[in-house]
């Protein structure tokens, strides 16, 4: 064959001699090494004497629509070294080595399109014409080369997701005890240093604050030393965690869940205030009701026909103003935490947005102000470390989709393994990219 065919099929390292129409239509390829010599793998020396050239099927990366079946005539070698206890070897290759029966190029096809293209290991493998169980062991192989220590990083973000459904199973080896509830989580360390590549650097099981400090406990000195701020959701067993394993790094609070917690309160006070009126939930005809997620939206992104709407709201069915008051408190809260980052930042406006919060929330006299005032005071220190850095979880929550696409993509996964080394490889695979 002219060597134009070799320059076609591409294969790096070997020419193709020969192309043949199979049965089925497919195309029989058959490939050698360009070199005529080889080295011995136990004693180093290079022969050329060939002892016989065995042919061998071996799988290489899907060509066009039509079957493409590759067989390679390898070379055996005799060892010319006299002393040497290994007497032939047969030659070995970048894009073939030693006992394989895949091609190089083809596993980085499989692990590129499974990790930075997140699809099923079962679509891939049935594309490349391979077992599952080959693709599997080439991700494998793929996930270990990519594994390696945390490297330092100044910022990292912590949070937590499900690992799988809740499930209900009873102890005992007749199945016969009591039942217990298995609800499984894992918590995602994200690199939030703007100077570099954002991903996941590390997986831990649960969502305990033992959890994070046994992860950091497994990193080296060098990673604890360089981490000075770790922005995580208002969550205590993470902030203890986080504490004793980094007494030097400054938490701060995402602002994101302090609004959804303000926008919870104020669904409380509707609903609950819709009960005490009607003896029942809310209902279509009820302006508290129908216009829920207006109470919900920032009020100085409000239109005018939106003001009016929420104003009429008020005055209808709010007769004891506590609908009001707590959409109120909201609003200051919002307009505490709008402020923040090194340019928006006043200390003297920052006390006076929460003197303003403060007292809107004791001059209301609901429960529901009350347990949300007492939240900010005491995450108040993380809170203002927020304000001050303007840094946010925000990288992490996304992340946290790229879990659940992951997860989706793989309709679940029983071996919690497999998941975890699913989620590291591919975002290894997105910061290399």
């Amino acid at each position: 064959m002219e060597d134009r065919t070799s320059l076609l099929f591409a294969l790096p390292g070997y020419r193709v001699l020969d192309v043949a129409l199979g049965l089925d239509g497919g195309r029989e390829v058959l490939a050698e090494v360009v070199d005529s010599e080889g080295g011995c793998p136990a004693c180093g020396v290079v022969s050329s004497r060939v002892k016989d050239r065995p042919l061998s099927r071996v799988r290489d990366v899907p060509h066009g629509a039509v079957a493409l079946r590759l067989r390679v005539r390898k070379r055996r070698f005799v060892c010319l070294e006299a002393l040497c206890p290994r007497r032939s070897f047969t030659q070995a290759s970048a894009q073939l080595p030693a006992r394989s029966r895949v091609t190089t190029r083809l596993r980085e096809r499989v692990g590129a399109a499974v990790a930075g293209a997140n699809r099923a290991v079962s679509e891939v493998a049935a594309e490349c014409g391979i077992a599952w169980a080959t693709a599997h062991r080439m991700l494998v192989l793929a996930a270990a080369a990519a594994a390696g220590p945390a490297v330092p990083t100044a910022m990292i973000g912590i949070d937590e997701t499900r690992a799988r459904s809740v499930r209900w199973t009873r102890e005992g080896d007749d199945g016969t005890g009591p039942w217990r509830r298995s609800d499984p989580w894992m918590t995602s360390i994200v690199v939030l240093d703007p100077g570099r590549p954002g991903g996941i650097i590390g997986l831990a099981a649960g969502r305990s604050g033992a959890s994070v400090e046994a992860w950091m406990t497994l990193q080296g000195n060098d990673f604890r030393e360089a981490v000075r701020i770790v922005a995580i959701d208002p969550s205590a067993p993470y902030a203890s965690g986080i504490r004793r394993a980094l007494p030097g790094a400054r938490i701060v609070v995402d602002h994101f869940h302090l609004v959804m917690l303000a926008n919870q309160m104020v669904t409380d006070v509707r609903q609950r205030v819709s009960r005490d009126r009607h003896g029942r939930r809310g209902r279509k005809a009820d302006p508290s009701w129908a216009n829920r997620q207006l109470l919900l939206r920032a009020g100085d992104r409000l239109g005018d026909k939106a003001r009016a709407r929420l104003d009429a709201l008020f005055a209808t069915d709010d007769p004891t103003g506590e609908i009001a008051a707590a959409w109120q408190c909201k609003e200051l809260l919002r307009r505490l935490l709008a402020a923040h980052g090194p340019t928006l930042h006043s200390r003297h406006r920052t006390a006076h947005h929460l003197t303003r919060f403060l007292t809107a929330c004791a001059d209301a006299g609901l429960e529901e102000t009350t347990r949300l005032a007492t939240t900010v005071e005491r995450w108040w220190p993380e809170i203002e470390g927020f304000l001050e850095l303007g840094i946010t979880n925000a990288r992490t929550e996304g992340h946290n989709r790229v879990i659940k696409q992951i997860k989706r993509v793989g309709c679940g996964f029983r071996n919690q393994a497999n998941y975890e080394r699913r989620i590291m490889l591919h975002s290894a695979t997105r910061r290399a990219a």
